[in-house]
This record gives C-alpha cells, sequence and structure tokens, in this order.
C-alpha cells in the first residue's frame, strides 16, 4: 500500500471557486496532477494506492477527499478537467457537513471535514510517515515498510511551525534531490523508487 497526501493551502473547498482557480494563483490544477501521476499508469491504474487531497482554504472546515485507487469505478478519463469534475463532486456532496462529518461520494472517492493535522495523526497510527524534505535521506538510502505515506504539498510549502509535530508523530525526512518539484512530479520519482525494490 503506498498512500500519498497532498496538503493543498490555497485550495478553495467552494467547488466553483475551484475550477475558477485552475491557472490562476491557488493553481487547483496541481490536484488533478498529482492524482494522475500518483493513481494511473499506462491503459491501467496502480494498485493498492490511496491519496488525501486536503483543501484548505476555507470559511469553515477543510475538506479532505480520499481517492482509493482500487476502489474506482468510471472516472471518465484521467485528463485535468474529468480528475477536478470528481473533486468538485466532492466538494458540492460535503456541503453542510460538521466538523470530522465523512460522507461517501462514489465508489473509491468519499469525503471528511478533517484537518490535514488530525489526518495525519490518524494515518500515523498504522502508517509510515515521509515529509518530502530537499535536505532529508535521499529516497534510495531510506528503508521503507508496508505501508508508507508520503506528505506533500502545493506552492505553498509546509509551515515551520507544523514540522516538529509531524516529527514527534514519527515522519521522517526523505529527499528526492536538491531541486524543489511539483507535488505531481514527487510522487512519480516516489512511485519509481519504490518499484525498484
Amino acid at each position: 500500500m503506498r498512500t500519498f497526501v497532498l496538503r493543498a493551502r490555497a485550495a478553495p473547498t467552494d467547488s466553483r471557486k475551484l475550477l475558477e482557480s485552475v491557472g490562476r494563483d491557488a493553481h487547483a490544477e496541481i490536484l488533478a496532477h498529482t492524482l494522475m501521476n500518483a493513481i494511473f499508469v499506462a491503459q491501467s491504474h496502480r494498485p493498492q494506492v490511496v491519496v488525501y487531497l486536503v483543501l484548505e482554504s476555507t470559511h469553515d472546515y477543510s475538506r479532505t477527499i480520499r481517492f482509493e485507487a482500487d476502489a474506482l469505478r468510471d472516472i471518465g478519463g484521467f485528463d485535468e478537467r474529468n480528475l477536478l469534475s470528481k473533486v468538485c463532486k466532492a466538494l458540492d456532496a460535503s456541503i453542510g457537513m460538521g466538523k470530522e462529518d465523512a460522507r461517501s461520494v462514489e465508489p473509491g472517492i468519499n469525503v471528511q471535514t478533517l484537518s490535514f493535522e488530525r489526518l495525519v495523526q490518524q494515518l500515523a497510527e498504522d502508517h509510515q510517515l515521509f515529509l518530502m524534505d530537499r535536505k532529508g535521506t535521499p529516497i534510495h538510502q531510506q528503508a521503507f515498510a508496508d505501508k508508507p505515506c508520503f506528505l506533500l504539498t502545493d506552492h505553498i510549502p509546509m509551515p515551520k511551525k507544523t514540522i516538529p509535530g509531524l516529527e514527534r508523530l514519527g515522519a521522517r525526512k526523505v529527499s528526492l534531490g536538491p531541486t524543489m518539484l511539483f507535488a505531481s512530479q514527487c510522487v512519480v520519482l516516489i512511485h519509481h523508487a519504490l518499484d525498484q525494490r
């Protein structure tokens, strides 16, 4: 099992605003690109992959959307438009939810009003956490257990005050090299590194 968490600090939780933000300062397209590279391969999808998108630009609660590759059915195509339509469907399904509520959207997709911090606390119970950091252990030197979970961000870096809390939960810093990459590029390199094992 491979798990990816994308903390999208600038992504709106309103579906209309999310679509309007594509190609603008919030860079909502990062959500689709990360989903595409995490889940899909040529003419198929990767088994045993879970992706959490945590959208944080909100007037009430963050929205955490979970995509489980093995349970997904008809995505309608893996292009940016179709993937973002699935994100928007989850956001629309979350309207009126209270704090830390959860709803199933369709097979393989559910949405929760759950913060990034709370999600990571839950994942830390049975996952090995890795925080992407240029100064971390090179990925080819890092040992991995059965359920690695990789913590990524959009174009806004992880707040420095968050990092000690992640480390207390057991998160280890791992590096893909000295160049700052897009989350979607990190996902490809992580998959490649794990595929070689």
